[in-house]
């Protein structure tokens, strides 16, 4: 798919309200998704709420990737088009200590581009992730601050930040995600507030990842952004809603197209092996973790599609999707 085409299709996800947006890294993310009666600003690649907003810029180097991960939940899978780019296109600047980074004049609302920003410094490979603020005591905070890592022991700075709230900008080589709702916490009854939010997670960011080893992108890609397709069997709150099997067909029309070539072949090739009525154990089939979740999802969404034989479908779930989920198929909440 060119450019062009690309652009297209991002701009219907950016109109669809069952569509959510991210950038960040793994343990930095900043969520974007307004609602079906939401009065939203819009031009082209850029929505913006009264909760947030998001703005994409797409270079020529952009690959979408179509990513599947496992949920803990019997029978369900995670989906998401994952926005890459080659490693050195999509670095940033891996600030590593609270710097200013003076007013913002990319700001999605005019009103806040004479606010300041800055960068928390968490040092990761492909987003700056920043606050931003006009608020004299939080900018006296900050600026006494300045040149420290958020991290340290006893530094007032995060705490003055989660008691303010301030506006959280994510900036990637993609563009950037603004959340202008208070921050989970305390103020917020210990959960994100629906809706655009942000984590950030020093336990993951601890890892240095990219991104999930649940998410299977090709090596010398980087995810800069994520888009994530109104799902076929929850609602945007995560809540059980009846199978919508329009979101299913949709989802795999993307997934044929971006996925992995080696793991969308190994789909197409189990569907096939299911009309033939071929029994799982005449068959070995490719190992490997990313092909093991491959297969599992794939015959989760066999079974809610429906149409094959019942009892095959159920010998091939008993051998290849049965039992406890393994530690590593357990995906993270990040992005979802």
């Amino acid at each position: 798919m060119n450019l062009t085409a690309t652009v297209s299709l991002l701009e219907r996800h950016l109109a669809d309200p069952g569509t959510g947006w991210s950038m960040g890294s793994f343990g930095a993310i900043a969520e974007f998704r307004h609602g079906p009666a939401e009065p939203a600003q819009a031009a082209s690649l850029e929505r913006v709420t009264a909760r947030g907003g998001i703005r994409l810029s797409l270079p020529p180097e952009l690959q979408p990737v179509a990513c599947e991960t496992l949920s803990p939940r019997a029978g369900r899978w995670g989906q998401a088009l994952m926005l890459c780019l080659p490693t050195e296109a999509a670095a940033m600047s891996r600030r590593a200590v609270l710097t200013e980074l003076g007013p913002d004049r990319d700001a999605l609302h005019p009103e806040d581009r004479a606010a300041v920003l800055f960068d928390m410094g968490l040092a990761q490979p492909q987003v700056d992730f920043c606050i931003r603020t006009a608020d004299p005591a939080l900018l006296a905070v900050l600026r006494a601050q300045a040149g420290q890592s958020l991290m340290a022991p006893g530094n007032p700075a995060m705490g003055a930040i989660l008691a303010a709230h301030p506006h959280r900008v994510a900036l990637t080589r993609l563009g950037r995600v603004e959340v202008f709702q208070k921050i989970g916490g305390p103020d917020t009854g210990g959960v994100s507030p629906s809706g655009p939010h942000t984590h950030v997670l020093p336990q993951l960011l601890r890892a240095g990842r990219t991104h999930s080893a649940n998410q299977t992108i090709p090596p010398g890609l980087v995810p800069c952004a994520g888009l994530y397709p109104a799902s076929p069997f929850t609602d945007a709150e995560g809540r059980e809603k009846p199978y919508d099997p329009e979101a299913a067909r949709a989802w795999a029309w993307l997934y044929e197209r971006f996925g992995p070539a080696d793991l969308v072949l190994l789909k197409t090739e189990l569907r096939q092996h299911l009309r033939a009525g071929v029994t799982p154990d005449v068959l070995i089939l490719p190992d490997g973790r990313d092909q093991r979740r491959t297969l599992r999802v794939a015959l989760r969404q066999a079974v809610l599609e429906g149409g094959f034989d019942a009892e095959l479908l159920g010998r091939w779930s008993l051998m290849h999707d049965g039992g406890v989920e393994a530690p590593e198929d357990t995906p993270e909440r990040l992005g979802h």
